[in-house]
């Protein structure tokens, strides 16, 4: 009987190949004289079409007193049209093969749909009655209302969503529609009923600022003539969106400390405005963010976790929007363990900004960001989100094309230049869910600003 070879073992992982080339498909963009912008792209590898139908119907856009109502009027859409009941359009899709997915964030508010390329007409059909002729029954809206208040007693229970909506309250000021939930609020939510989201639709449901797009196998598809055809002889233009308030740091730098009384484990947050999206300084941080806190190997990750073992992970991020955004960093340790990786994460911040990072960090970085983009880009759907975003966000319309030129022109000085610029880490607020009786003492000795101890919000029974 004769041994098995030996296995050869690595000393060095092996070196990355060169990054592939990656080309999409060409973008054919049109207007109608409605104002609503029409963007197409072809893929034909699989029968399959995705529509995104995008309108000028954010959270910002709602008032305080009506707080929750973009995503409320979203998640009835699906309740029936004028011509249709709930049940009776959700047969209809069924029967195409396809259902309604319909998404509503702070800039605008999604509906998309995925079909087969033979069905792309009934498809439309539906989708244009859907947001042209919704009927917002009134057991629907109930329905939904009830729905969003128990989704926001559930958030309210857990630790993770209560640091990061603590985080928002303490960025933004009371005025600032993103000093809420994006849901909204029980009190807001309260007395809601139909014609609340009839007058929303009718208010901004409208062409001006709304977006058509469609990917996929588009053979002899005109999809102007198409987006002629189901929205043509649709009018109006959204009302003007309110103007945001200014967002600015806190001064001196709080440091918020939310009681959940006998807690074992504490969530830290810390928190900074940041730029819109589009923002000419975006590659830059997008870069810089990989580095300290984007990717599993990143700085934050490897010291709070790899090296003091203070948590199962770290990440920072940034949130882009249309009128600015936040940079957050954020993780889950032990109460007993929450000041020392509280000083650990601000002083890993402090020293990125200050010196930024290195050259083969940001080739890293660089190489990573490029490498992962196609995955990004793969299906009709995913292509389908993509262009949408250049109509919520007002990007040129080759800014994903010229991605990873932009990314791989990042440099260490571009970076350590574009957080500076961004981010001051002596001034970014912290939030702190956890025992108060435990780590109040502790938080007070780091001497990173006057500790707040608040009681956790607690939301309010449904009516």
């Amino acid at each position: 009987m004769t041994s098995p070879a030996p296995t050869r073992r690595r000393t060095t992982p092996p070196e990355p190949g060169p990054i592939r080339p990656f080309h999409l498909p060409e973008l054919e963009a049109h207007r109608l004289d409605s104002g609503l912008e029409v963007r197409s792209m072809a893929r034909s590898e699989i029968p399959l079409v995705s529509v995104c139908l995008i309108v000028d119907a954010g959270e910002t856009t709602v008032l305080p007193e009506q707080a929750g109502l973009a995503v409320l009027t979203g998640d009835a859409l699906s309740g029936g049209t004028e011509e249709r009941s709930g049940a009776e359009l959700a047969e209809a899709l069924e029967g195409l093969g396809t259902n309604l997915r319909v998404s509503t964030g702070w800039d605008a508010t999604t509906l998309s749909v995925t079909c087969v390329a033979e069905r792309l007409d009934a498809t439309l059909e539906l989708l244009a009655e859907v947001v042209r002729r919704p009927s917002f029954p009134d057991a629907e809206v109930e329905r939904v209302r009830r729905q969003r208040l128990a989704a926001i007693r559930q958030r309210a229970m857990d630790p993770g969503h209560l640091a990061s909506d603590e985080l928002d309250r303490t960025l933004y000021p009371p005025e600032h529609p993103c000093h809420r939930p994006l849901s909204g609020r029980p009190e807001s939510l309260a007395t809601m009923d139909r014609s609340r989201p009839v007058e929303f639709v009718r208010t901004r449901y409208r062409p001006e600022g709304a977006g058509f797009v469609v990917v996929g196998d588009l053979s002899g598809a005109d999809v102007l003539e198409r987006a002629r055809d189901r929205f043509g002889d649709w009018e109006g233009s959204a009302a003007p969106r309110p103007e945001l308030p200014e967002v600015s740091l806190p001064d001196p730098r709080p440091v918020v400390l939310v009681h959940r009384e006998g807690a074992v484990q504490s969530e830290i947050r810390i928190g900074h405005p940041g730029p819109a999206r589009g923002s000419e300084l975006e590659n830059a941080l997008e870069v810089g963010n990989t580095v300290l806190g984007g990717a599993f190997t990143s700085r934050l990750n490897l010291n709070l976790r790899e090296k003091h073992g203070f948590t199962y992970g770290v990440r920072s991020r940034f949130e882009r929007r249309r009128g600015g955004g936040t940079f957050s960093i954020s993780t889950a340790v032990e109460t007993g363990s929450t000041a020392r990786a509280l000083e650990e994460a601000v002083n890993e911040f402090r020293r990125f900004v200050t010196d930024g990072p290195t050259t083969d960090e940001v080739e890293q970085a660089r190489d990573y960001l490029a490498g992962i983009f196609p995955l990004r880009m793969e299906t009709a759907p995913q292509l389908a989100s993509r262009l949408a975003e250049i109509l919520i966000f007002e990007l040129p319309d080759d800014y994903h094309l010229r991605y990873r030129e932009r990314v791989r022109a990042v440099t260490a000085q571009g970076v350590r230049d574009a957080m500076q610029t961004t981010l001051d880490p002596e001034r970014a607020p912290i939030v702190v869910t956890g025992d108060a009786d435990a780590l109040r003492d502790e938080l007070e000795a780091l001497a990173l600003g006057p500790v707040e101890v608040r009681q956790a919000e607690v939301a309010g029974e449904d009516r």
